[in-house]
């Protein structure tokens, strides 16, 4: 592997010189960037495409790239020549295709420093996993494919700095719920003019139902193909019309990603081995149908996303759960909070006084990642612990009066004892600054953490960023009142418009931008900051700056 000299990391706050790569044309199989008029040499003594039997550009799902680490990241695309194909195959041949792939220091694609050749299986649904190493820490990088003589979009992504590095700052942003019937992507591509660091998908990435079945108001904006996700080709098949979308598509090449899976991805609400419907009378057959299921959009899930192969479904098993480290300046706890929690108390929603939530042998996490996370903490020497998971963790009363306890059993309101054990863990470990990133509830919200939530004297030990939805449930009301604030006084804002959160984050604070997008249901729409906190150093809480 060539190494050059490298140049300064790029501040994230420059702006980049190649604003082509967010041009409208980035969409499937162009190429984005300036200065690509003619692939490099390695690039052009390649077979052409009667060698590998692709006539049309395979490139239709874009680029992307992952789990940064600092000497690599994973790179990652799926050849698709058609694809909606109902087998979920993209419509390409039934044989190996042979990728190359090429790592620079410029989007130009000039200054390589890395190349090789991976193989796309069918039996992978010809995506394509290469995980690099031996590059430099804490450096911008570009890539790019080629199959035959069909040319990838370039993509930008970072290595990871180095462990003993304190970096002068991080631009991250995070995002979640994606139905892609409610609207148009339009806060991807937002995400994407910022130019972030990094990029988290905190879950619902992908929508399991059939057309018109989980509708707004109105009638839905745009339609899924095919039946529920049920099987392996529904789930690839459903994979593919998302990522056919060149709003994702150019998120998805700005930045690197890490990402978790919420319940969509699998099915509405799911709990370890329980479906969302199932029925009592014959709960072994729907169990391991369920399972079967699950396999399937594990799968499918994997080979989709920029993930490193030690995730790599095994049958109904797949881990994501993972720690990725930026330097001595944060910690990012990934969690699942979906494959291995007890199941749902009293059905799925919100109920009242349900005391069985506070039982100390409920959990949301399972007891082997609870303790990797409590491990994490007491190993941690970051400046910040961020824990990037998937569903409400704060208290949520929806009821006013004292006596009345009314609260979601989907989130970890409905595991209380194990978000107390979470809590009290990350303060028994000295943890320096504790924030939890949340998504699912296709909504923004901030929130201050305490111990217990009751005692509005107990100190806040931590705090919570909720980002709302890229489009569920539409354009929203606009309403930035909640009345659950009133009696919640932890819970700081709200907003029922879609977008994203940004945030930077420094040796000295973690400073939170809630982006927001006034409608959905046509492209194009402006993100504007509608308000914005600090979390100073040391210092846990909430402070509103905008």
């Amino acid at each position: 592997m060539d190494a050059l000299e490298p140049r300064p990391a790029r501040s994230a706050h420059r702006p980049l010189s190649r604003r082509s790569l967010l041009a409208g044309g980035l969409g499937a199989g162009t190429v984005a960037a300036a200065g690509l008029a003619a692939p490099s040499a390695a690039f052009a003594s390649s077979d052409d495409a009667s060698a590998n039997g692709l006539r049309t550009d395979p490139f239709t799902l874009g680029v992307a790239s992952g789990d940064p680490w600092p000497d690599g990241f994973v790179l990652w695309t799926r050849l698709a020549l058609d694809p909606l194909a109902e087998d979920g195959l993209g419509g390409m041949p039934p044989r190996p295709v042979e990728v190359q792939w090429e790592v620079a220091e410029d989007a130009a694609m000039r200054a390589v420093v890395a190349r090789g050749t991976a193989v796309a299986l069918i039996e992978d649904a010809h995506s394509v996993h290469v995980e690099l190493m031996g590059l430099r820490a804490g450096r911008e990088y570009f890539y790019r494919f080629r199959a035959g003589r069909h040319l990838s979009a370039v993509g930008r992504t970072l290595t990871a700095p180095a462990p003993h590095e304190m970096p002068a700052a991080l631009t991250m942003s995070f995002a979640s719920c994606a139905q892609y019937e409610h609207g148009y992507f339009t806060a991807y591509r937002r995400m994407a003019e910022d130019q972030p660091d990094l990029i988290l998908h905190l879950g619902d990435y992908a929508y399991e139902y059939r057309k018109n079945v989980y509708t707004l108001p109105g009638g839905n904006i745009r339609h899924h193909d095919g039946p529920e996700t049920v099987t392996l080709a529904g789930y690839r098949q459903r994979h593919a019309q998302y990522k056919s979308d060149a709003d994702l598509q150019a998120a998805h090449a700005m930045a690197p990603w890490a990402v978790v899976w919420d319940d969509h991805e699998v099915d509405n609400n799911w709990a370890a081995g329980i479906p969302e419907n199932s029925d009592p009378g014959q709960m072994n057959d729907t169990a391991a149908r369920f399972l079967e299921r699950r396999a399937a959009a594990f799968k499918a899930y994997y080979e989709n996303m920029p993930l490193r192969a030690s995730a790599a479904a095994v049958g109904s098993d797949m881990q994501i759960y993972r720690r990725l480290a930026w330097g001595r300046l944060a910690n990012f706890h990934m969690l699942d909070t979906r494959q291995y929690r007890d199941d749902q108390l009293a059905g799925d929603g919100w109920r009242e006084n349900v005391s069985e939530r506070f039982a100390e042998s409920r959990t949301i996490t399972g007891a082997a990642q609870e303790r990797w996370l409590l491990d994490g903490f007491r190993a941690s020497e970051a400046r910040w612990d961020v824990l990037g998971q998937q569903v409400f963790f704060s208290e949520r009363d929806r009821d006013r009066p004292l006596e009345v306890d009314d609260v979601s059993m989907d989130g970890w309101d409905g595991y209380a004892a194990s978000r107390r054990r979470i809590t009290q863990g990350w303060i028994d470990a000295g943890v320096r600054n504790a924030v939890v990133l949340t998504g699912d509830v296709h909504r923004h919200w901030a929130s201050d953490i305490r111990v217990d939530f009751k005692d509005t004297d107990a100190p806040v030990v931590g705090s919570e960023l909720v980002c709302s939805s890229v489009t569920s449930n539409g354009d929203g009301s606009g309403s930035t009142t909640s009345s659950m604030m009133e009696w919640n006084p932890h819970l700081k804002y709200y907003s029922d418009r879609r977008g994203y959160v940004r945030t930077r984050i420094t040796a000295s604070s973690m400073s939170a931008d809630f982006r927001v997008l006034d409608r959905v249901s046509t492209p194009g729409a402006a993100a504007t900051t509608q308000a914005s906190f600090e979390i100073a150093d040391g210092t846990p809480g909430l402070v509103p700056t905008a």
